[in-house]
């Protein structure tokens, strides 16, 4: 007989207890849990369930044989590079973006591609209707004998469909707004979320279906759900960019088939979301040649692709006692510490300084690489000179004011030379094998060096 239990689950870990509770002690959240009715079968019921005959036996790893890895192109290239080459079939991949990021436009359109190459797509809806998909699908020129298009959210119903249909692909936009009758709670709760996400894990598996699964993030920008959520699925992969701008960066932070140092960028446009083959050429579009003081060029690295970014800096006296430090596209404790750095080795006194530091482009530059840029950016910002527009900067800086060596140092030079860059800044332990014709190579080994090279005659600095 079935036992009925009642218990208080945290709506943002997961945490569970049996009486209500003001704070999470898991996560220290405040009024984050709800009541939750579970149905629990008895001891005797469970254990008629299993069949223990059926349980396969463990072998020896040497005895191990590993069938060849197939994988489906999305049609894609962008999404392909960060997938690792591909979707791996029977793989589980979690999709997680802002809201109008453009998950559904994205996913939409890779199911019209893999529908082209006769894969049978199954894409089912939660939140919209099949006549809302109809109007997208319209507008992204999408119109397959492959693709079908599913409006549930009843999580029986869904799997009723995918075991008739039996698709190759199967799409779920969102696992947030989906239910199971087996959990007495609404959908989007923790309990909700990981019971359907494992029902969605043995299907996968069991049927070798690629399932690719949206899901929502939090206001911290978090994936909504409990954190096993993110255990569960073979890779995760972030939607991100502002939602006012038309690019879009596809990155992984979780593959088991591949590398989460790739990135894919994308540009929204009329008929959806278009590939950018070339993200340098787009994010220095409006590069004035002519430059203001605090304007910069670095080339940073994500992935395998080295991609030239423009970084800008105000400097301007405050007259408050705090100074304000504010970033975009940059982690704000490093722009601390390279301020900290200009103060501690250069004597560059900002203590009544506010400072802005801006990536252009929407971007969002994570690596140390770009040190050497913000912090020159700064410097010539507060000293009102500007630098040769046609001079890209490469370096880490550590806390002494030395700059560290960087990896994949001649891809990024490779790349400056392609658009036409003369002078490239370096660190000075980089070793170079191969020689670059028609670029001129600056080496630094302290951040006083690169900022003195500046006001030198050699950049060409000039008054702003």
């Amino acid at each position: 007989m079935a036992k009925i239990r009642t218990k208080y689950v945290c709506q943002q870990c997961g945490y569970e207890t049996a009486r209500y509770m003001g704070k999470c002690p898991e996560c220290g959240s405040w009024e984050s849990f709800v009541e939750e009715t579970m149905i629990k079968e008895s001891a005797s019921s469970v254990l008629s369930a299993v069949i223990l005959d059926n349980a396969a036996p463990p072998v020896l790893i040497k005895d191990i044989t590993i069938g060849k890895e197939i994988r489906i192109s999305t049609g894609i290239e962008e999404f392909d590079r960060v997938l690792g080459g591909g979707l791996v079939q029977g793989s589980l991949v979690l999709l997680a973006g802002d809201p109008g990021i453009g998950k559904s436009t994205l996913l939409l359109q890779t199911g019209g591609e893999l529908s082209k190459q006769n894969k049978k797509v199954l894409y089912i809806s939660a939140e919209e209707s099949a006549s809302q998909i109809k109007l997208r699908s319209g507008r992204l020129e999408i119109n397959s004998d492959n693709l079908y298009i599913y409006a549930q959210t009843n999580f029986d119903c869904i799997k009723k469909q995918i075991s008739e249909l039996k698709p190759e692909v199967v799409v779920v936009d969102s696992i947030q707004a989906i239910y199971s009758n087996n959990i007495q709670s609404s959908a989007g709760s923790v309990s909700q979320i990981r019971e359907c996400c494992n029902e969605l894990m043995h299907i996968s598996k069991n049927e070798n279906i690629t399932m690719i699964v949206i899901g929502h993030v939090t206001k911290e920008g978090n994936i909504a759900g409990p954190k096993v959520l993110e255990h569960m699925v073979d890779t995760v992969i972030q939607f991100e960019g502002d939602k006012y701008k038309s690019y879009r960066v596809l990155r992984a932070v979780k593959n088991r088939f591949g590398t989460t140092s790739e990135v894919g960028i994308f540009e929204m446009v009329s008929k959806g979301l278009k590939e950018v083959t070339n993200p340098s050429e787009l994010f220095l579009k409006e590069y004035n040649q002519s430059q203001v003081a605090g304007s910069v060029i670095i080339v940073a690295n994500e992935g395998t692709r080295p991609m030239l970014v423009e970084i800008q800096a105000l400097v301007g006296t405050t007259p408050y006692p705090a100074p304000r430090r504010v970033t975009n596209g940059v982690d704000f404790n490093r722009v601390l510490q390279i301020l900290a750095v200009l103060e501690k080795r250069v004597g560059l006194n900002l203590s009544k300084q506010d400072v802005y530091v801006n990536v252009i482009g929407g971007m969002d530059i994570r690596e140390p690489a770009a040190d050497l840029g913000i912090a020159l950016a700064v410097a010539t910002c507060a000293r009102d000179v500007v630098i040769d527009p046609h001079t890209a900067i490469i370096g880490e800086i550590g806390l002494s004011g030395e700059i560290r060596t960087v990896n994949h140092i001649e891809k990024r030079i490779n790349e400056a030379a392609k658009l036409g860059f003369k002078k490239i800044i370096i660190p000075d332990s980089n070793e170079l094998d191969e020689k670059f014709d028609g670029v001129k190579i600056i080496r630094v080994k302290k951040i006083i060096d690169a900022i003195s090279a500046c006001l030198s005659n050699e950049l060409k600095m000039v008054r702003a």
